[in-house]
């Protein structure tokens, strides 16, 4: 079956019949994002406009922001929190700077897979701690991706974490990432993602590390000369709404926002796994080098130590998830 019939036939089955709409007020949120509009964010957002709109027939607009013109992930997060920002799709990092247990899908090597990952995600774990957002002011409403991220860097291939010695590697704001790379040798160096491009282009860093439509999407061919598969970490992406917004709806509106939020995160997963190869085939061909056989075991050798640092920070989550992995993996 095609994927994207699987999408349709997936969110389908998540639709539950919602009770008929009252009278809606005309209402327009403003949805930001930090990328570029080829990016698997802006086709999310897209995704989740065109739910919502159809589904309130036209009631409530979705006004998409990309390109950090609100601001960065983390400035996007604080207007939430006191409703300048109406809602963003925002990568699992930064939201881990409010919420700290979130960092615990952040550990390296954590997931074996994306359906690992998805598991987890969708499942009590992942719902227990997009309820805890309001925590902090803010909704979780649903998991898209970022997804593996991968190591780029104009220097020199990269086999093994000693290849990486001394590298200038931008990482985003979060202590696991600063901390995973240290250990790997690098020099780890956090930056909001606007600064990155620009850093890259200077040669004031080396490298950084993203999922491979992030490298496509930004064209970091253009000043990245090669990619290694470390698939070092699995990132999430949030659906995310500043709650003083979210409790101004109307009941039935937070029904279709957080079920549009749903189907448009796993409409995002499938368009990340359908592209992902034409998407490295354009980097080659664009002239980037990939290293797709990296030794996995010496990069997760040398990152325990972020999990003798950290394991421990998130109460039960960590053993809940490694758990659920090896539960899954077992059937």
């Amino acid at each position: 079956m095609n994927m994207f019939l699987k999408v349709a036939a997936f969110a389908a089955a998540l639709a539950a019949p919602l009770p008929a709409l009252a009278d809606i007020a005309p209402l327009t949120l403003r949805l930001a994002h930090v990328v570029n509009e080829q990016d698997a964010f802006h086709a999310a957002a897209t995704k989740f406009r065109d739910l919502v709109a159809e589904r309130t027939d036209g009631a409530v607009t979705i006004e998409i922001f990309p390109n950090a013109t609100l601001g960065d992930e983390r400035t996007l997060l604080e207007g939430m929190q006191i409703g300048t920002v109406d809602m963003g799709l925002i990568t699992n990092g930064p939201v881990s700077n409010f919420l700290e247990d979130m960092a615990v899908f952040e550990l390296p090597f954590l997931f074996p897979s994306s359906q690992a990952a998805y598991a987890v995600l969708d499942g009590e774990i992942g719902q227990e701690l997009l309820d805890r957002l309001e925590e902090v002011n803010l909704k979780g409403l649903a998991y898209a991706e970022r997804g593996f991220r991968n190591l780029t860097n104009s220097e020199r291939p990269v086999n093994t974490p000693a290849d990486m010695k001394g590298m200038r590697i931008r990482v985003m704001e979060n202590p696991v990432y600063i901390d995973t790379f240290r250990e790997l040798g690098a020099d780890a160096i956090p930056m909001a993602w606007t600064e990155a491009l620009t850093a890259m282009q200077q040669g004031t860093i080396d490298g950084q590390e993203n999922p491979v439509n992030v490298v496509h999407s930004f064209k970091l061919s253009e000043t990245q000369t090669n990619m290694t598969m470390t698939r070092h970490s699995y990132a999430p992406a949030i659906f995310v709404m500043g709650l003083p917004v979210w409790q101004k709806l109307p009941e039935d509106v937070q029904g279709i926002i957080k079920e549009a939020a749903q189907e448009a995160a796993v409409y995002e997963r499938a368009l990340n796994a359908e592209e992902q190869e034409a998407q490295m085939q354009a980097l080659r061909d664009a002239g980037m080098t990939i290293n797709d056989n990296a030794d996995q075991a010496a990069f997760a050798e040398a990152v325990t130590p972020v999990y003798e640092k950290y394991g421990a920070r998130f109460g039960d989550y960590l053993p809940r998830i490694q758990e659920q992995i090896r539960a899954g993996a077992a059937q």
